[in-house]
């Protein structure tokens, strides 16, 4: 999620599409936090690690 959240936040930036830069500012954000829980030892969603 962290890789797609980068690469619509690149599209949004070199297209001028403000949706794609929102849209990849949110996936970064939840990609981030779920790495963060997974690599606490917390499971979320049933899964221990999020790659």
């Amino acid at each position: 999620m962290i890789i797609l959240g980068i690469i619509l936040l690149l599209l949004g930036f070199f297209l001028k599409i403000s949706i794609l830069w929102t849209i990849g500012i949110i996936v970064l954000v939840v990609g981030v936090i779920l790495l963060i829980l997974g690599s606490m030892g917390r499971a979320v969603g049933g899964r221990r690690h999020y790659y």
